[in-house]
């Protein structure tokens, strides 16, 4: 799997201190502006990113076959569609990502998150 980020070598990290990579696509889809996130830490077996949405702000469907992931909302309010199900998530809403399920968000607010991958895969490429 190429797609794997090493761990990293300080077992902690603050916000402050971590670059923040603006998102150019997603899975090799379309492309995107208005999501950045932060790689705040990387173990053996998973990836925890703080994520932000600018408001209005689309993910495009796509899925992962690689890896599953789950997210927190923490600010804000998403559209979420997972497996062709929809709802609205505002903060303290958890979701899930299954590997191999379509799924898309759009930002209905600015929205703060926390998403955590695993095995710790890279599915997005920077400006």
């Amino acid at each position: 799997m190429g797609r794997i980020i090493p761990p990293l070598a300080s077992y902690f990290n603050t916000s402050t201190q971590t670059a923040t990579e603006n998102l150019a696509s997603v899975e090799g889809g379309p492309g995107m502006t208005g999501v950045s996130v932060k790689v705040m830490q990387v173990g053996e077996d998973i990836l925890v990113l703080e994520v932000f949405r600018k408001k209005g702000a689309v993910d495009p469907l796509h899925r992962h076959d690689d890896h599953e992931s789950c997210g927190y909302l923490i600010t804000g309010k998403m559209r979420l569609i997972i497996g062709g199900e929809e709802f609205i998530a505002g903060p303290g809403t958890s979701w899930r990502h299954p590997r191999g399920v379509d799924h898309f968000s759009e930002a209905l607010e600015d929205c703060y998150q926390i998403e955590i991958k695993s095995p710790p895969c890279k599915t997005w490429k920077s400006d």
